[in-house]
């Protein structure tokens, strides 16, 4: 069996508002799911490493072969909850402690 290679990236929420962790990555699903289906949105493989909404920050981790996918539907995002928000890439990396080390959290 082949092994998946995955992909994290490390977010900035654009707003005003603050967020808790579910409504943050139901917008995500629901933008990836609204941009490529349900069949897309299944081969992303989207979950939630790390979320601060404090400092509104986090991280997601996702397939590689999906990464422009779920860098264009994040792109799309202009809500969550029916708040204005942006969500902002600020590194992507194939571990986590090289993100970590990018974005010196």
């Amino acid at each position: 069996m082949k092994r998946l290679k995955r992909r994290y990236l490390a977010l900035t929420i654009d707003s005003h508002e603050t967020f808790g962790s579910t409504e943050f990555i139901d917008a995500i699903w629901a933008a990836v799911s609204k941009l490529y289906g349900e069949y897309g949105a299944s081969r992303a493989g989207l979950s939630l490493i790390d979320y601060d909404g404090e400092r509104k920050f986090a991280i997601i981790r996702t397939i590689h072969t999906t990464l422009e996918m779920v860098r264009t539907a994040l792109a799309s995002i202009t809500k969550i909850s029916n708040k204005p928000a942006a969500v902002h890439v600020l590194a992507v990396s194939g571990t986590l402690k090289a993100l970590y080390h990018k974005v010196k959290v």
